[in-house]
């Protein structure tokens, strides 16, 4: 085994050794990473910055020392005297590998940025904001009626709102007696009233008559993405949604591997907690700058997350959340400040944060529960948000269940050798014929497939890069139907599938999905994509089947896929790997990124805040890392599509191989059944 120092890029997660003094963007370009450069490494462009990590990496099994890499040399200081590079950044044509070292390249350095596909739904929200506007006339001062502004500014806005009580952010005093001449003693004020039944507050003030807009932000915070919506408040109309990579990606892939990040690395937590916040601020730079509205405007926000990503963003160290009890600092939901979240938007903007469910099921899976309302349905639903941490929710009226299950990143297109983020040129659709096991595919940024006339001229500005999550989940998908691999995960050989694209590779097999071209080598599937895949499933379909046993049921009347990945993956090719329990394929849906959706209804209707906070109380919750049967079921579900469920109904729609390949052709046996194609 060489000796030369380990280099590990993040977020993709790819590898490989290399000699000390090799520039990192040479590694990068070795192992395919995606990292932009023009200029050809003379350090002009600036495309290709990283941020190297330090500290212990458990899940990598290496300890990178501050000297990993090349001290800071004349090139890069001239060019961050000239343009300035971020703090904690490098040029990656610049600096050279010393020891075993963490790379995080950012999504600016990245030649195939990600799509982030967490749209806002459309849905009817009834509108009941946290905030109002009210435009008063304030008595003037007398000297015979000794009172303060203030105190006069309060009476006339209780006369006009029919408050009692009204509180004033401290903040506001400063500006306050300027503000009342300059409007000469007509003001707008901001109220903020959290709920029907409280005291609201002054949280900003304008001279004269102002009519707004004033925003709110809903925010998903996610392990791997942050997605925000910017709405107007007295329209509820999504005026602009924005998403970046979460930037805590370069401390661990997982949530496991952050926790360990933290316990492995003094002052780690909190390390994550500015990166984070950073993140959220780049956020609210980019969706201003979109929507063309000032940050002073944004009034109110609502945040869902996951647990470890609740007390990181919190500030709290998440040392508990990663052994048992998993015990949470605080559960309950919050109202906060959002300066003091370190939010740079106006002094007197409120954050709220849904409620966590438990220890391992955060306010993200809350806001999912207020999306879809599984316990307002009649039938019994499974509702799974699919993610790097998977949320799941069993219920009907008399009830709901809930759980979290670690399907890991693979479902993101990472762990997977030719695995990518959603960007233009990932491949997102693939079709394999039964009979020649010849593919077809079609990806981001196109609606042609790869045998369509016109289709290399539709990519030319991409190319094909890799493959994305939807990708490989229906790429393994369609090599099951089309029996290319087995129901224990092998591929066969060629002489065993009848197909010259798979071919020997080490102890095992691979599949040849993409010939390549002059710019960019094969795109292949490895017998490690689909273990890596068969791991992630089987955690997501053991957490159902948990919920399913505790509920005493055999079946789900209907299945909902959310996340940004559910969105976008087909019930079809998830029931042939057994993501899910069988159900019918017309009673599989998708709400898109149902934890967003929960966040903009608590944003627009601050009775929902209070729905969802009962509804949480009375969640049922099921702790998988302790549960016996969890293991049993994750043994079973490792198979494809799982070892021990009839999958009734699936078979009634796609014909599955036999668990043996066949060897006698490609066009006999069930490997060799012919099915319907799309045209």
């Amino acid at each position: 085994m060489s000796n030369d120092p380990l280099v590990i890029f993040t977020p993709s997660g790819k590898r490989g050794r290399f000699p000390v003094g090799t520039p990192i963007l040479t590694a990068a370009r070795q192992l395919g990473v995606d990292l932009d450069s023009v200029c050809g490494g003379r350090g002009i462009c600036s495309k290709c910055q990283i941020t190297p990590s330090c500290g212990e990496f458990p899940k990598h099994g290496v300890t990178v020392a501050d000297t990993a890499l090349s001290g800071w040399n004349a090139v890069e200081e001239r060019y961050d005297q000239k343009r300035g590079l971020p703090k904690g950044r490098r040029l990656g044509c610049q600096a050279t590998v010393q020891g075993d070292v963490v790379i995080d390249v950012p999504p600016e350095s990245q030649v195939h940025r990600q799509v982030v596909r967490k749209r806002a739904e459309v849905r009817e929200i009834t509108l009941n904001p946290t905030i109002r506007l009210a435009c008063v006339e304030v008595e003037q001062p007398d000297m015979h009626k000794p009172t303060g502004d203030l105190e006069r500014l309060r009476a006339a806005l209780r006369a006009a709102t029919g408050q009692d009580s009204i509180g004033f952010d401290r903040h506001l005093l400063r500006d306050l007696q300027p503000t009342l001449r300059k409007g000469n003693w007509q003001v707008t004020a901001a109220l903020h009233q959290p709920r029907d039944d409280a005291d609201p507050s002054v949280v900003a003030l304008w001279p004269g008559f102002f009519e707004g807009p004033l925003y709110g932000l809903a925010v998903d915070l996610g392990s791997t993405t942050i997605a925000g919506h910017l709405c107007n408040l007295s329209t509820g109309e999504v005026v602009a949604s924005a998403g970046l990579m979460n930037p805590q990606i370069r401390f661990g892939e997982d949530l496991m591997s952050r926790v360990s990040y933290a316990m492995m690395n003094k002052g780690g937590d909190l390390e994550m907690t500015d990166a984070v916040r950073a993140g959220l601020n780049q956020l609210v730079t980019d969706i201003t700058a979109e929507a063309g509205a000032d940050r002073s405007a944004i009034l109110d926000t609502v945040f869902v997350m996951n647990p470890v990503m609740h007390h990181l963003f919190l500030g709290i160290d998440p040392f508990e959340l990663g052994q048992a009890p998993f015990a949470l600092a605080t559960s309950d939901a919050l109202s906060l400040m959002a300066r003091d979240l370190g939010l740079s938007i106006a002094p007197g903007t409120r954050a709220y944060i849904l409620p966590c469910i438990a220890g391992h099921v955060g306010a993200d899976a809350a806001g999912v529960a207020l999306s879809e309302a599984p316990d307002q349905s009649e039938d019994l639903v499974l509702v799974v948000d699919v993610g790097t941490n998977a949320e799941i929710l069993l219920g009907d009226k008399r009830g709901v269940l809930a759980c979290s299950s670690p399907t890991g990143p693979a479902f993101e297109g990472a762990q997977i050798s030719a695995g990518q983020r959603a960007a233009p040129g990932a491949i997102e659709r693939v079709e394999i014929d039964p009979v020649t096991k010849e593919p077809r595919f079609r990806v981001i940024g196109s609606d042609l497939w790869s045998d369509d006339d016109g289709f290399d001229a539709a990519i030319a500005a991409t190319g094909v890069t890799g493959i994305c999550g939807s990708g490989i989940i229906e790429v393994i998908a369609e090599m099951r139907m089309a029996g290319l691999v087995d129901a224990s995960g092998l591929i066969g050989s060629a002489e065993q599938t009848g197909s010259l694209r798979c071919f020997a590779d080490g102890r095992t097999h691979s599949y040849r999905l993409w010939d390549g071209s002059a710019d960019h080598g094969p795109i292949t599937v490895t017998n490690g994509d689909i273990r890596a895949i068969q791991m992630a499933k089987a955690a997501l379909y053991s957490g159902a089947r948990l919920l399913m046993d505790k509920r005493g049921v055999n079946k789900v009347d209907r299945v909902v896929l959310a996340g940004a990945f559910g969105a976008h993956i087909s019930a079809k090719h998830a029931m042939v790997l057994g993501m899910i329990p069988d159900c019918p394929l017309d009673k599989v849906t998708s709400a898109g990124n149902a934890a967003g959706t929960g966040a903009r209804i608590a944003l627009l209707n601050r009775s929902a805040r209070d729905q969802i906070e009962t509804l949480v109380g009375r969640i049922e919750k099921i702790e998988t890392a302790v549960e016996p049967r969890f293991q049993e079921h994750f043994v079973n579900a490792s198979a494809l599509p799982n070892a021990s469920d009839p999958f009734a109904i699936l078979r009634s729609v796609v014909d599955l191989p036999d668990p043996s390949f066949n060897t006698g052709g490609g066009d006999s046996g069930a490997g060799g059944r012919r099915r319907r194609r799309r045209g």
